[in-house]
């Protein structure tokens, strides 16, 4: 795939520019997007994303354009987990919901840098030396393993590295609209809002540890790489909260994704043995016999796991609901039935207020 500097220059140009236009058309002035605007947006960078796969597809070949969508759909997914984690420091430091915008808009700001900081180092890696491959493989498997076993629960805004942050930094208790720092007293302080960014900045950085080894899983550009995280990631403020409940019935997403970086691990480890050069492997030489799986089947494979973990957790979070629903009803029931139309201490509705009736 050939890209030119100017083609690297143009895109980078257009990526700043519609975060820019983000900012000042949609965050700049705070306030809660609508679910329409949500929707429309998410749709907007949503068929931006599928249109510029196909441009790659048309002008390089659809092996790129496979590798493309393929990377495409596995950084989706790992933003999607970015989101819930999200949620979980911003409800931890309580941000307003109007404020909460502009810490999104920054904290992808912040991932998109760091990833493309990434994608550099990992480019170079790849270049210079083809037994990253398995280091790749291995720490994607590790990486698969902690996903689908480790604990979820625990909340960033509380971990050892914000509690260092919050003993260095002088910092207000109190929100001031959404001021990063305030004067009081004649002191600098810094206000929760600068701690949350501070804190999903963070957590982009853990995060870009497993979306670059990924993506580069599925393909060796890096000019793909990067247009399929920047893709990824935008329109990621305007899915937050157009799908922001329907995140916590997401109850497979872990498994999901768990399953989708165990194969691209196994992708990666196979690679490196088809391209080996280690010495004390095969006697430095390639294995031939290795398979190579190619894109196709890894598009296939992500976009079922993708879909079967979506729909099994709407399925298992409805059941819940259905059970939560009847478990209401009968003991609702058993209440009423064990009541025998006695009064139990408490006021008839005749003696209630209209106010109290009416909230009963």
């Amino acid at each position: 795939m050939q890209v030119t500097p100017l083609i690297w220059i143009i895109t980078l140009a257009v990526t700043i520019l519609f975060f820019v236009y983000e900012f000042f058309a949609h965050v700049r002035k705070p306030h809660e997007p609508s679910i329409g605007e949500s929707a429309r947006w998410s749709a907007f960078y949503i068929g931006l994303a599928l249109l510029f796969g196909v441009g790659i597809g048309m002008v390089s070949g659809w092996n790129f354009g496979g590798e493309y969508f393929a990377g495409y759909l596995t950084e989706k997914a790992l933003s999607i987990d970015n989101l819930f984690v999200f949620l979980i420091v911003m409800s931890g430091f309580a941000v307003p919901k109007k404020y909460q915008q502009k810490v999104l808009m920054i904290g992808i700001v912040i991932a998109l840098i760091l990833r493309g900081g990434f994608i550099a180092i990992g480019a170079g890696l790849i270049e210079n030396f083809s037994w990253i491959f398995y280091i790749f493989g291995a720490l994607l498997l590790f990486l698969a393993y902690k996903q689908a076993f480790g604990s979820h629960e625990s909340n960033p805004a509380d971990g050892k590295f914000m509690q260092l942050v919050r003993r260095v930094l002088p910092v207000t208790d109190e929100y001031h609209g959404d001021k990063l720092t305030v004067k009081k007293d004649g002191s600098r302080f810094f206000t929760p809002m600068m701690l949350t960014i501070i804190a999903i900045g963070f957590v982009d950085l853990i995060f870009a540890v497993d979306s670059i080894p990924a993506i580069y899983g599925l393909t060796n550009e890096a000019y793909i790489v990067f247009t399929a995280n920047a893709f990824a990631l935008m329109g990621l403020r305007q899915l937050f909260f157009l799908i922001g409940g329907l995140l916590e019935r997401l109850v497979y997403l872990a498994q999901g994704l768990a399953v989708i970086l165990a194969f691209i691990g196994v992708k990666l480890v196979f690679h490196a043995l088809h391209v080996n050069e280690l010495s004390f492997i095969n006697g430095g030489q390639p294995l031939l016999w290795v398979p190579e799986i190619p894109i196709w089947f890894s598009l296939l494979f992500i976009g079922a796991t993708i879909a079967v973990a979506t729909v099994a957790s709407l399925m298992k979070t409805r059941g819940d609901g259905d059970k939560n629903d009847r478990h209401t009803v009968e003991g609702g029931t058993v209440a009423a039935a064990s009541g025998d139309g006695r009064e139990t201490g408490s006021s008839s509705d005749d003696d209630m207020s209209p106010t109290a009736r009416a909230q009963k």
